[in-house]
Protein backbone atom coordinates (compact mmCIF):
# COMPACT_ATOMS: atom_id res chain seq x y z
CA UNK A 1 0.00 0.00 0.00
CA UNK A 2 1.10 3.33 -1.73
CA UNK A 3 1.88 5.32 2.01
CA UNK A 4 1.23 9.53 1.87
CA UNK A 5 5.37 9.25 2.58
CA UNK A 6 6.23 7.95 -0.68
CA UNK A 7 2.85 10.27 -2.57
CA UNK A 8 4.49 13.41 -0.82
CA UNK A 9 7.63 11.73 -2.14
CA UNK A 10 6.70 11.08 -5.73
CA UNK A 11 4.79 14.70 -5.97
CA UNK A 12 8.23 16.14 -4.65
CA UNK A 13 10.32 14.55 -7.47
CA UNK A 14 7.83 14.79 -10.25
CA UNK A 15 6.10 18.30 -9.77
CA UNK A 16 8.87 20.30 -7.81
CA UNK A 17 10.68 22.44 -9.99
CA UNK A 18 14.36 22.04 -10.30
CA UNK A 19 17.64 22.74 -12.02
CA UNK A 20 18.08 18.88 -13.26
CA UNK A 21 14.45 19.07 -14.46
CA UNK A 22 15.33 22.47 -16.01
CA UNK A 23 18.93 21.15 -17.79
CA UNK A 24 17.21 17.81 -18.90
CA UNK A 25 14.44 19.16 -20.22
CA UNK A 26 16.42 21.50 -22.13
CA UNK A 27 19.03 18.86 -23.24
CA UNK A 28 16.31 16.44 -24.27
CA UNK A 29 14.86 19.33 -26.54
CA UNK A 30 18.35 20.15 -28.12
CA UNK A 31 19.00 16.69 -29.00
CA UNK A 32 15.29 16.36 -31.13
CA UNK A 33 15.97 19.87 -32.96
CA UNK A 34 19.64 18.19 -33.68
CA UNK A 35 18.21 15.40 -34.75
CA UNK A 36 15.67 17.17 -36.99
CA UNK A 37 18.32 19.64 -38.57
CA UNK A 38 21.51 17.64 -39.11
CA UNK A 39 22.03 17.44 -42.66
CA UNK A 40 23.58 14.01 -42.66
CA UNK A 41 20.14 13.00 -41.05
CA UNK A 42 18.01 15.69 -41.62
CA UNK A 43 17.58 14.71 -45.31
CA UNK A 44 17.36 10.72 -44.87
CA UNK A 45 14.50 10.63 -42.16
CA UNK A 46 12.43 13.44 -44.41
CA UNK A 47 10.79 17.27 -43.47
CA UNK A 48 7.90 15.27 -42.46
CA UNK A 49 9.70 13.45 -39.44
CA UNK A 50 11.93 15.95 -38.87
CA UNK A 51 8.99 18.34 -37.79
CA UNK A 52 7.97 15.72 -35.35
CA UNK A 53 11.00 16.14 -34.24
CA UNK A 54 10.63 19.45 -33.36
CA UNK A 55 6.97 19.20 -32.31
CA UNK A 56 8.42 17.24 -29.66
CA UNK A 57 11.66 18.97 -28.65
CA UNK A 58 9.14 22.19 -28.47
CA UNK A 59 7.68 20.70 -25.79
CA UNK A 60 10.60 19.92 -23.88
CA UNK A 61 11.91 23.04 -23.99
CA UNK A 62 8.26 25.01 -22.74
CA UNK A 63 8.23 22.74 -19.97
CA UNK A 64 12.17 23.42 -19.34
CA UNK A 65 11.35 27.25 -19.87
CA UNK A 66 8.44 27.17 -17.15
CA UNK A 67 10.98 25.91 -14.46
CA UNK A 68 13.51 28.12 -15.54
CA UNK A 69 10.80 30.95 -15.00
CA UNK A 70 9.66 29.32 -11.92
CA UNK A 71 13.53 29.44 -10.22
CA UNK A 72 13.99 32.58 -11.73
CA UNK A 73 13.05 34.35 -8.82
CA UNK A 74 11.55 37.36 -7.66
CA UNK A 75 10.04 39.83 -10.61
CA UNK A 76 11.68 43.08 -8.77
CA UNK A 77 14.26 44.39 -6.64
CA UNK A 78 14.36 47.24 -4.42
CA UNK A 79 16.94 49.79 -5.47
CA UNK A 80 17.98 53.08 -4.22
CA UNK A 81 16.71 55.37 -6.63
CA UNK A 82 13.49 56.27 -8.48
CA UNK A 83 11.48 54.29 -9.13
CA UNK A 84 12.19 52.32 -6.02
CA UNK A 85 12.87 48.96 -7.61
CA UNK A 86 14.14 47.27 -10.53
CA UNK A 87 12.85 44.34 -12.70
CA UNK A 88 15.81 41.91 -12.36
CA UNK A 89 17.73 40.70 -15.31
CA UNK A 90 17.42 37.13 -14.44
CA UNK A 91 13.77 36.73 -14.56
CA UNK A 92 13.32 39.21 -18.05
CA UNK A 93 15.90 36.34 -19.57
CA UNK A 94 13.83 33.48 -18.17
CA UNK A 95 10.27 35.32 -19.13
CA UNK A 96 11.34 36.51 -22.70
CA UNK A 97 12.89 32.48 -23.18
CA UNK A 98 9.22 31.26 -21.80
CA UNK A 99 7.64 33.50 -24.36
CA UNK A 100 10.06 32.49 -27.29
CA UNK A 101 9.11 29.28 -26.65
CA UNK A 102 4.95 29.20 -26.48
CA UNK A 103 5.98 30.76 -29.96
CA UNK A 104 7.94 28.31 -31.09
CA UNK A 105 4.87 25.82 -29.95
CA UNK A 106 2.74 27.31 -32.38
CA UNK A 107 5.20 27.23 -35.25
CA UNK A 108 6.33 23.55 -34.57
CA UNK A 109 2.69 22.54 -34.57
CA UNK A 110 1.27 24.39 -37.52
CA UNK A 111 4.19 23.03 -39.35
CA UNK A 112 2.57 19.65 -38.95
CA UNK A 113 -0.71 21.03 -41.05
CA UNK A 114 0.75 23.83 -43.08
CA UNK A 115 -0.10 23.25 -46.60
CA UNK A 116 -0.50 26.88 -48.38
CA UNK A 117 1.63 29.32 -48.30
CA UNK A 118 -0.18 32.00 -46.57
CA UNK A 119 -0.18 29.41 -43.19
CA UNK A 120 3.56 28.40 -43.83
CA UNK A 121 4.31 32.30 -43.71
CA UNK A 122 1.98 33.40 -40.87
CA UNK A 123 1.95 30.13 -38.48
CA UNK A 124 5.00 28.69 -38.91
CA UNK A 125 7.78 31.38 -39.92
CA UNK A 126 6.44 34.16 -38.16
CA UNK A 127 5.88 32.89 -34.76
CA UNK A 128 9.24 30.94 -35.29
CA UNK A 129 10.89 34.35 -36.12
CA UNK A 130 8.86 36.66 -33.06
CA UNK A 131 10.54 33.60 -31.02
CA UNK A 132 13.89 33.83 -32.28
CA UNK A 133 13.90 37.98 -31.15
CA UNK A 134 12.54 36.64 -28.31
CA UNK A 135 15.78 34.24 -27.50
CA UNK A 136 18.15 36.68 -28.64
CA UNK A 137 17.10 39.14 -26.05
CA UNK A 138 17.03 36.72 -23.73
CA UNK A 139 20.66 35.58 -24.24
CA UNK A 140 21.78 39.25 -23.55
CA UNK A 141 20.05 39.70 -20.67
CA UNK A 142 21.31 36.29 -19.71
CA UNK A 143 24.71 37.57 -19.55
CA UNK A 144 23.20 40.47 -17.64
CA UNK A 145 22.15 38.69 -15.07
CA UNK A 146 25.45 36.83 -14.60
CA UNK A 147 27.57 40.34 -15.04
CA UNK A 148 25.63 41.27 -12.40
CA UNK A 149 27.19 38.93 -9.74
CA UNK A 150 30.60 38.07 -11.64
CA UNK A 151 32.47 39.41 -13.67
CA UNK A 152 32.30 40.28 -17.57
CA UNK A 153 35.41 38.48 -18.50
CA UNK A 154 35.59 34.89 -16.67
CA UNK A 155 36.85 32.13 -18.65
CA UNK A 156 37.16 29.55 -15.28
CA UNK A 157 33.59 29.85 -14.38
CA UNK A 158 31.51 27.01 -15.52
CA UNK A 159 28.27 29.57 -15.88
CA UNK A 160 30.03 32.34 -18.12
CA UNK A 161 30.71 29.42 -20.32
CA UNK A 162 27.12 28.76 -20.27
CA UNK A 163 25.92 32.36 -20.92
CA UNK A 164 28.37 32.73 -23.66
CA UNK A 165 27.41 29.37 -25.50
CA UNK A 166 24.06 30.47 -24.61
CA UNK A 167 24.21 33.49 -26.78
CA UNK A 168 25.88 32.01 -29.53
CA UNK A 169 23.16 29.39 -30.06
CA UNK A 170 20.44 32.28 -29.71
CA UNK A 171 22.80 34.12 -32.45
CA UNK A 172 22.71 31.15 -35.13
CA UNK A 173 18.90 30.31 -34.50
CA UNK A 174 18.33 34.02 -35.34
CA UNK A 175 20.55 33.48 -38.46
CA UNK A 176 18.78 30.17 -39.09
CA UNK A 177 15.29 32.46 -39.03
CA UNK A 178 16.71 34.78 -41.71
CA UNK A 179 17.59 31.42 -43.62
CA UNK A 180 13.74 30.25 -43.30
CA UNK A 181 12.42 33.08 -44.47
CA UNK A 182 9.73 32.50 -47.12
CA UNK A 183 9.21 34.43 -50.03
CA UNK A 184 6.59 35.71 -51.94
CA UNK A 185 7.09 32.93 -54.55
CA UNK A 186 6.77 29.83 -51.96
CA UNK A 187 10.55 29.60 -51.53
CA UNK A 188 12.86 29.07 -48.74
CA UNK A 189 15.92 31.87 -48.92
CA UNK A 190 18.53 29.49 -48.14
CA UNK A 191 17.48 25.85 -46.38
CA UNK A 192 21.13 25.47 -45.80
CA UNK A 193 21.92 28.14 -43.74
CA UNK A 194 18.46 27.30 -42.00
CA UNK A 195 19.54 23.94 -40.98
CA UNK A 196 22.84 24.75 -40.22
CA UNK A 197 22.36 27.51 -37.94
CA UNK A 198 19.91 25.40 -36.52
CA UNK A 199 21.67 22.44 -35.79
CA UNK A 200 24.51 24.44 -34.20
CA UNK A 201 22.05 26.71 -31.92
CA UNK A 202 21.09 22.81 -31.15
CA UNK A 203 24.40 21.35 -30.15
CA UNK A 204 25.36 24.90 -28.21
CA UNK A 205 22.09 24.99 -26.18
CA UNK A 206 22.60 21.31 -24.82
CA UNK A 207 26.33 21.93 -24.54
CA UNK A 208 25.07 25.08 -22.50
CA UNK A 209 23.36 23.38 -20.30
CA UNK A 210 25.15 20.27 -19.76
CA UNK A 211 27.89 21.88 -18.64
CA UNK A 212 25.27 23.48 -15.71
CA UNK A 213 23.54 19.83 -14.49
CA UNK A 214 24.41 20.21 -11.30
CA UNK A 215 25.51 16.21 -11.39
CA UNK A 216 28.40 17.22 -13.94
CA UNK A 217 28.77 20.55 -12.34
CA UNK A 218 30.97 21.31 -9.07
CA UNK A 219 28.64 24.65 -8.42
CA UNK A 220 24.64 24.89 -8.32
CA UNK A 221 24.41 26.09 -11.51
CA UNK A 222 22.81 29.63 -10.13
CA UNK A 223 25.82 31.73 -12.37
CA UNK A 224 24.76 30.52 -15.76
CA UNK A 225 22.92 32.03 -17.61
CA UNK A 226 19.31 31.35 -17.08
CA UNK A 227 18.34 30.84 -21.07
CA UNK A 228 19.60 27.98 -22.30
CA UNK A 229 17.10 26.71 -24.51
CA UNK A 230 16.34 26.10 -28.20
CA UNK A 231 13.99 27.91 -31.32
CA UNK A 232 12.00 26.30 -33.53
CA UNK A 233 13.30 25.61 -36.47
CA UNK A 234 9.93 24.21 -38.40
CA UNK A 235 9.23 24.99 -41.87
CA UNK A 236 12.73 25.79 -42.44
Amino acid sequence: MTTTTEIARWRRAVLVPTLTKQCWGFMIGSSLFALGSAPWIGLWMGAANADICFFIGAWFFTTAGLIQLLLSGAVTVPVSYAPGTMVRAEWLAASTQFFGTLMFNVSTSAALTAHTLASQKHLVWSPDAGGSVAFLISGVFAIVAYTRVNTFWNPSDVGWWSSQINFIGCVAFGVSAVGAYITPGGATVDTVLANWGTFIGAVCFLVASLIVLPQWSSGDGRGAGPAQGLVSSSGK
